[in-house]
């Protein structure tokens, strides 16, 4: 999104680098709304550079839906992402080739020496160690965009919000094999971010959809489901220990000591922790229905390979 200054330099960079190691390349660039021009320098970069594309939005969707329509439009068996504000150096491409080689299915990049200012770097640093310890993939950066994936992860990561922070993530929640390299960082010399505060607190939601969907998400009642029983039980408890106290006080035979529960407040906060766990329990049920009846469209498992098997045929199996 307007980065009219950068892409054409972006680019040259790119198939340098594709050339210098002999790459079959595509390159597709992504207009997520720009309104300085940028769209016009892609088509004419398109026009003279073969096997470089543009994909242009009618308005800005979001990194996620640019990413998305990348993966789409991508034929090559291995998918990188970066940003076209040259902070990113495509002299990294080989070293994380590399790293695919050694089995893993996604990189991510580390900006280890990071040359953005303190109010971006500090809460990056602090969101990074919370996803991290929240979702047990150990990565440094998880916000940065720099990234290689192989083609085949994207049949079952499926892009929409602003997901696009935990690809690795939910790749790895399929059975994907996350690694991460150390990467060079640039200062960003023309343009200015996109992003703001309001990030932080977008981030921090997706976080907890994240650590739902991938920890939760095949079986919610188990999550709802237990906190639904903790609320139950403290209210039914809670009950139970006052109806003692409102027995035992109404057989004395000093009217003054008698309770009367619908002035303590605490009678209400049982009530209340009652139907709460109910109506959780609940939510958990038509969580389950609902998983239960959209599974066959979602395959709950990743295949990683397969020996043995016969051919299709019309003979009888026993």
């Amino acid at each position: 999104m307007d980065e009219s200054e950068t892409v054409e330099t972006l680019l040259k960079q790119v198939i340098s680098v594709c050339q210098d190691n002999s790459l079959e390349h595509q390159v597709i660039f992504v207009d997520d709304g720009s309104q300085d021009g940028t769209w016009q320098i892609i088509e004419r970069l398109a026009g003279e550079h073969d096997g470089t594309e543009g994909i242009r939005f009618r308005r800005n969707f979001g990194k996620a839906a640019a990413l998305a329509a990348g993966f789409e439009a991508a034929n090559g068996e291995i998918v990188l992402t970066m940003d076209a504000d040259l902070q990113d150096d495509p002299k990294e491409i080989p070293k994380f080739l590399g790293k695919l080689d050694e089995g893993f299915d996604v990189v991510s990049g580390w900006k280890r020496v990071r040359h953005d200012p303190w109010h971006k770097v500090l809460p990056s640093r602090v969101f990074n160690w919370l996803v991290s310890r929240t979702t047990g993939v150990k990565l440094h950066d998880h916000n940065c965009g720099f990234k290689a994936y192989r083609r085949e992860v994207f049949d079952q990561v499926k892009l929409y919000g602003e997901h696009h922070r935990f690809v690795p993530v939910l790749a790895a929640s399929h059975g994907w094999k996350v690694g991460e390299i150390e990467v060079e960082h640039h200062a960003r010399e023309f343009g200015q971010s996109k992003y703001g505060v309001s990030r932080l607190i977008k981030g921090f939601l997706d976080l907890l959809t994240i650590y739902f969907l991938t920890s939760f998400g095949r079986r919610p009642l188990h999550l709802v489901g237990s906190i639904g029983l903790g609320c139950f039980a403290a209210g039914g408890l809670g009950i139970v220990y006052l109806t003692f106290i409102r027995v035992m006080t109404h057989l004395n035979e000093d009217p003054l000591d008698d309770v009367e529960l619908h002035k303590r407040a605490v009678f209400y906060y049982c009530i209340l922790a009652v139907l709460l766990g109910a109506q959780l329990l609940l939510s958990g049920l038509v969580a389950e229905l609902i998983v239960s009846l959209t599974r066959q469209s979602n395959t709950p498992f990743s295949i990683a390979q397969r020996v043995g098997r016969e051919p299709a045929d019309d003979s009888p199996r026993t």
